[in-house]
């Protein structure tokens, strides 16, 4: 049966305290449990309300009590807030790493930053890279995504000064050990500077670049 929990123990005034308010994290949570944490966030007064990493039915769930919120893959938003004047570009290495993007690009949009895509220009192709350093400079901040061996983000590092969060995926074959490969590189990347969150986070990127980039004073949350 899928029942609500006795008793939410839930944090609004985490974005008061840190810059970054509680998310709803679906994973073992019944629809029911994502649905009720979701809207008492809501009714606390939290912006923005997040859910990652939801499946449909818990999707569904959350649609049932709170049909005005966002749907990206499975990340779900209210209560955003809204677009200021940071920009933040999300890059990827290949097609096969926009399930992380779309997370990334779906929570820096809920917390107000305006988004730039520059997908597909991994290191096989290089020159694909260097056709876009110039947006990649033109950022506030970049959270760089990739899989196989993860090189992407040394490569971004050593032609940019923007502060970049790296990203590894587990996109690749036998030997990439499910991001294991890419984590590596790009926890002992040559580039200093270069910050890097686990294999497939592309909420948490989103979350270090909200706590680079927001002035302090302001503070999302209840």
């Amino acid at each position: 049966m899928d029942a609500t929990p006795l008793r939410l123990e839930l944090d609004p005034d985490r974005g008061r305290r840190t810059g970054v308010p509680e998310i709803v994290y679906a994973p073992g949570k019944s629809a029911a449990q994502v649905a009720a944490a979701f809207s008492a966030l809501l009714a606390a007064g939290v912006e923005p309300v997040l859910a990652a990493r939801c499946t449909p039915d818990q999707v569904t769930a959350v649609l049932a009590v709170v049909p005005e919120a966002h749907v990206t893959g499975g990340l779900v938003a209210a209560r955003s807030i809204a677009e200021g004047a940071r920009r933040v570009a999300v890059v990827t290495a290949g097609t096969a790493d926009q399930h992380v993007a779309d997370e990334a690009a779906a929570t820096l949009a809920a917390f107000g930053f305006g988004v730039d895509r520059i997908d597909d220009i991994g290191v096989a192709g290089v020159h694909r890279l260097l056709a876009r350093a110039d947006d990649l400079r033109a950022a506030d901040a970049l959270v760089v995504i990739a899989g196989m061996e993860g090189a992407l983000p040394t490569a971004v590092a050593g032609l940019v000064d923007t502060p970049l969060v790296a990203v590894p995926t587990s996109t690749g074959y036998g030997s990439s050990f499910e991001g294991i490969t890419a984590l590596a590189a790009m926890t002992a990347s040559c580039a200093p500077g270069v910050s890097v969150v686990g294999i497939d986070n592309g909420l948490g990127a989103a979350c270090t670049i909200v706590r680079w980039l927001r002035p302090r004073g302001e503070r999302p949350g209840a």
